[in-house]
């Protein structure tokens, strides 16, 4: 790596020091889990307002993929405080899965905002271990701005294809990595060392779409779009949906 990039990250990692400190302590991870529920229930209202036109484009055929029985069974994986909710169609029932607890309080609000969903549960799991949730039980499967902060892409891409039914769908809406030529990239790069701290493990520089058209989909829909905000290091997104 250029010097010049780590010196870079090494000022940004002293600005942030007190959180490096405590990641290195062991003590940063129970912290940040309780906190960031409440700072992502302030952010994803700006998100959606921003890039409300993309989601409703994106889940504007979500009532294609029903089951036999007309209605849609959809796993919402990274559910957060249930943003998505007010996207989805009436109807649909709704199971969210998410690895921290503390969301689903949060989930409440959203809830009574989107009467026109059944809420079936929430079950706290990882999306690379959801054993709770059965083989081709699912129409639907949702992940926006999870697969950043997951470890194990690979194998949450896995678990995806065991739970959704045959022809079921995986919708996504991820930040990914900038043009690696490009002035967000660089800042993507010397940010990326304390943003993971900052947002459980979110990587900047993830290129999550290769993981998306590796995995065993038999059609993978995927587009390249910039977020409808400048100087943001989350700019470049890729958005749609991949077919079992």
């Amino acid at each position: 790596m250029a010097l010049h990039i780590v010196f870079l990250q090494l000022c940004v990692g002293i600005l942030a020091l007190p959180i490096h400190i405590l990641a290195f302590l062991g003590l940063w991870h129970p912290v940040i889990k309780k906190i960031l529920p409440y700072l992502l229930e302030k952010a994803t209202r700006f998100y959606n307002k921003r890039m409300r036109e993309h989601k409703i484009g994106l889940f504007s055929n979500l009532g294609d993929f029903k089951g036999s029985a007309g209605e849609l069974a959809l796993l919402e994986i990274g559910c957060g405080t249930g943003a998505n909710f007010q996207f989805y169609p009436r109807g649909c029932k709704v199971t969210c899965v998410d690895p921290n607890p503390n969301f689903k309080k949060y989930l409440s609000k959203s809830l009574a905002e989107s009467d026109h969903v059944e809420f079936q549960s929430f079950l706290v799991a990882s999306g690379d271990n959801m054993s709770q949730v059965d083989d081709a039980s699912v129409d639907v499967a949702v992940c926006t701005l999870v697969l950043c902060s997951v470890h194990n892409v690979e194998g949450l891409l896995t678990e995806v294809l065991r739970v959704l039914r045959p022809g079921g769908a995986f919708y996504f809406l991820e930040h990914v990595a900038a043009n690696a030529s490009s002035w967000t990239y660089f800042v993507q790069k010397i940010l990326d060392p304390t943003w993971k701290y900052i947002g459980d493990g979110c990587r900047l520089t993830k290129e999550t779409w290769k993981y998306l058209e590796n995995a065993k989909f038999s059609e993978v829909k995927l587009r390249h779009i910039q977020a409808p905000y400048k100087w943001s290091p989350v700019r470049p997104h890729v958005i749609g949906f991949a077919v079992k």
